[in-house]
């Protein structure tokens, strides 16, 4: 009977902790109209104004494969984010830029967020996290 009890317990703590690691939603960000498959995208996710592209909570470089990619930030949970990407065709891990500080690599933002005289705003680029898989396109 102490096995049976033992068994039943394990089984409980492991649905448990496979709920709870799925609690989160899942953002898919796929990325086309890339100029090349030189280099990689870097993929940044912001949670509030103050960090818009300053800090990111979440980071990722994407391999590029025809002009295209996609990546997953998983187990994040409901609220407002923003989205960020640009594409670092000569793998130094920065935005390059002219001697202007305009950018010189393609970049993208959420909701296809851009402004005429300076980086995109956060109002433009947020969206409310909602559903268990959002998924995001963004044309470069």
């Amino acid at each position: 009977m102490r096995k049976v009890i033992v068994i039943f317990v394990l089984n409980f703590m492991c649905l448990f902790t496979l709920q709870a690691q799925e609690a989160g939603s899942t953002i898919v960000v796929n990325v086309s109209e890339i100029s090349s498959n030189k280099g990689k995208i870097i993929v940044g996710l912001y949670a509030n104004s103050d960090d818009f592209l300053k800090h990111i909570i979440d980071g990722k470089r994407v391999e590029i494969n025809n002009k295209s990619c996609s990546v997953s930030f998983k187990n994040i949970p409901e609220g407002t984010y923003a989205i960020s990407l640009f594409h670092d065709e000569n793998n130094d891990g920065k935005m390059d830029t002219n001697f202007m500080g305009i950018p010189t690599e393609d970049y993208g933002c959420s909701n296809d967020a851009r402004d005429f005289m300076g980086p995109p705003e956060w109002e433009d680029a947020k969206f409310e996290l909602k559903e268990k898989i959002m998924i995001h396109h963004i044309k470069l």
